[in-house]
């Protein structure tokens, strides 16, 4: 029997088996296209096994309150196709295992607590920078939910003074997302990151507004470790640049050592590269079977 797991992104999706090490046997990408295109490709893959539980990291936004009539579903998002989609109850017609259910970066921040940067801290904050922005965050050994799950990625934040690109985001225009998510980069200076590595300027306004934003996560949340992943951080020389100019934010106002002394190991990428996600998956699958044993015990 085996885990299975869902990393649903906003360009493909991710479907894997596994145990509950974290160990993936098997997996698979699709592109995220419609539901009818992308969703049987998804239910052929896990036909081939039989599976104990799964477990799915969605991009949002999502639904994740269990006593909603639309628990399980994909919501407001920007990809019209996929609006209201229910996308648990879809699994959960064909595989009649438990699911567990939660954002795409809250999947990656359980993988990278459990086994992967963060492992053997009980907090962290994982945050993604690509085609969108987002974040996920473990405290006190659990995922961060309240009325929703978080929704970083669209927080604003202040402006650089010479910068005069509007935003990219649908909804807020010059949010986090809107001015530092991939298709900002491109929409800016007019070609996408990857090339444009070796323009210092690009880099430099980039780390400017992550950074702005990683200031604001240190004082609200206080995580032990944070995780930057994605296919923008994938640009290596971001870290340092980010690192400094946190710490030159700050201004000393925090007298952490991990801040003061050793941020270029607080500040990091994710110990699981890019299998952080499908691996968080996995884990939701194995607290979603595990939910159901004790569930069972008291009854």
């Amino acid at each position: 029997m085996y885990y299975g797991a869902i990393e649903a992104g906003g360009t493909k999706f991710v479907c894997a088996v596994g145990n509950d090490q974290g160990e993936i046997q098997d997996s698979m990408k699709i592109k995220t296209d419609t539901p009818e295109m992308t969703m049987p490709k998804v239910i052929d893959f896990f036909q081939q096994y039989p599976l104990k539980a799964m477990g799915i990291g969605s991009f949002g936004p999502v639904d994740i309150n269990r006593n909603s009539k639309t628990y399980g579903s994909i919501t407001s998002t920007p990809k019209l196709a996929w609006r209201d989609y229910p996308l648990v109850q879809t699994m959960k017609d064909v595989f009649p295992v438990p699911i567990g259910f939660n954002t795409d970066v809250n999947a990656a921040a359980l993988g990278e607590a459990t086994l992967g940067a963060a492992k053997g801290l009980d907090s962290c904050l994982y945050i993604t920078i690509g085609t969108g922005v987002g974040a996920g965050a473990v405290v006190h050994g659990e995922l961060l939910f309240g009325l929703s799950h978080p929704e970083m990625g669209h927080i604003l934040i202040p402006r650089h003074p010479e910068d005069t690109y509007e935003g990219i985001c649908p909804y807020h225009k010059d949010c986090l997302e809107g001015l530092a998510s991939g298709p900002a980069i491109e929409g800016r200076w007019g070609m996408k990151g990857v090339e444009l590595s070796e323009c210092k300027e690009v880099w430099e306004l980039e780390a400017f507004y992550i950074a702005e934003a990683l200031m604001q996560y240190i004082l609200i949340l206080s995580p032990k470790k944070i995780i930057l992943g994605g296919g923008v951080m994938k640009q290596q020389q971001l870290f340092p640049l980010i690192q400094h100019k946190v710490k030159a934010l700050l201004n000393g106002y925090l007298t952490l050592s991990e801040i003061t002394e050793a941020i270029d190991h607080y500040i990091v990428p994710p110990g699981l590269g890019d299998d952080a996600g499908i691996t968080g998956g996995l884990m939701l699958a194995v607290q979603a079977e595990q939910a159901l044993q004790i569930q069972k015990a008291n009854i």
